[in-house]
């Protein structure tokens, strides 16, 4: 009887079972097509990561500072001649000062002329204008150049290195150390970072963009005259996204086999400037490939709102000053960057400031603000101050006006 009821029983458990199983590896396959992903954010970021191949990288849009991308931004590595923006930014700064010209001949010392790696070929004793070295360093990339200009400028590369890491720390650059001028070295003590660059390389721009008629020429000449005689050299700019990125107006590239490849490179596009660095990308066309990645995320991503013309501020009444009045002015101009593909439109402004000051008045002093609000948000707000000082008047100020009055 058992053995009847067992062959009975046996298919259709086998039946059952088959349905089961199915069931338990079927229903997790309809959740994963049906569900949406859990963490939306995450797998966004993790998209992003990929946009680049190189360990480090970072975006930054130059007018407001704003990071639009980064990757592993704050290690520290090695930048090789990327090394020369912050070289650049100092002879910048000695023209600023007057203590340079452009027109001051730069002599090439035995040392300067000894730098291997990328060059110009400068002999001992030969001399250039300024304006020849600054191509030099940012078309060709010349070590030799880069000394002779620290050496002029410290009186030793070892006093301009000091300069340039003092420098860097006035910027704010924390993760940043250089022991020499042009990036040569192989030494660990030499670093900085994604960040560090773009800092720095905003620097350079923004406080000298004269700098971008240079760093964006494709092929020049120089001339050198020696006691051998006089002949041309070609500059080729080492930055081939001149030619293969649209709106690429510099800024520097770097490699040797310690630091592989770098590049802090700038764009511009429809009034937006970005700065795009790669760190220890494989290959220069790997390096290239990822700085175009990013300035084309940023491009497609950014657009910035600038107030052009805000409207004429009125004169504030000033209480017991010798002044009725005080002129007032913006602090600065007005500025918000929109980076996730919308263009801000509508914008209205809100104008907050008492009826009245009460003297003293101090020139620069906050007397309030104008706020910026765009589709039911604030964008931002911005300082208004006084024009200039306002006394406390005294007890002759009060005494004079009154006559004044009367005689009127």
């Amino acid at each position: 009887m058992c053995g009847k009821w067992k062959k009975r029983l046996c298919p259709w458990l086998l039946t059952v079972s088959l349905i089961t199983a199915s069931a338990v590896h079927a229903g997790p396959l309809i959740m994963q097509e049906t569900e949406e992903p859990q963490n939306m954010e995450q797998e966004s970021i993790n998209t992003e990561q990929t946009l680049i191949n190189a360990p480090s990288g970072l975006l930054m849009e130059a007018e407001t500072g704003t990071v639009i991308f980064e990757k592993d931004a704050d290690t520290r590595r090695s930048p090789a001649s990327v090394t020369k923006i912050m070289t650049l930014i100092l002879i910048f700064d000695s023209l600023e000062k007057g203590t340079l010209g452009m027109e001051d001949m730069i002599t090439t010392s035995a040392h300067a002329k000894s730098m291997g790696g990328s060059q110009v070929f400068l002999e001992e004793g030969e001399t250039q204008t300024v304006e020849t070295m600054i191509k030099c360093i940012v078309i060709a990339s010349g070590n030799d150049a880069s000394v002779a200009m620290a050496e002029h400028i410290g009186g030793s590369e070892e006093e301009f290195v000091r300069q340039m890491n003092e420098r860097a720390a006035g910027l704010g650059m924390k993760n940043t150390h250089f022991v020499d001028c042009c990036g040569l070295t192989d030494s660990a003590d030499h670093y900085t970072t994604a960040r560090d660059i773009a800092i720095m390389s905003r620097e350079l721009i923004k406080k000298y963009p004269k700098i971008l008629e240079y760093s964006s020429i494709w092929m020049d000449t120089m001339t050198h005259v020696t006691r051998q005689g006089t002949s041309e050299f070609g500059l080729t700019n080492t930055n081939k996204l001149l030619r293969a990125f649209d709106g690429c107006v510099g800024l520097k590239t770097g490699s040797t086999s310690f630091a592989k490849f770098c590049l802090s490179a700038v764009a511009v596009r429809n009034g937006i400037t970005l700065i795009s660095v790669v760190m220890a990308a494989d290959d220069s066309k790997g390096r290239m490939k990822d700085a175009a990645a990013m300035l084309n995320y940023g491009f497609s991503r950014c657009s910035l709102y600038v107030d052009e013309a805000p409207a004429d501020l009125p004169a504030m009444p000033v209480k017991s000053g010798v002044q009725d009045t005080v002129p007032l002015e913006y602090e600065e101009q007005f500025q918000y960057l929109s980076t996730d593909g919308t263009t801000v439109t509508d914008v209205q402004k809100e104008l907050n400031l008492p009826e009245n000051v009460q003297a003293p008045v101090s020139k620069g002093e906050t007397a309030g603000e104008l706020v910026y609000m765009a589709d039911g948000r604030e964008l931002g707000r911005i300082a208004i101050v006084f024009g200039k000082s306002v006394k406390k008047a005294t007890y002759g100020h009060c005494l004079k006006k009154m006559w004044k009055e009367v005689l009127l």
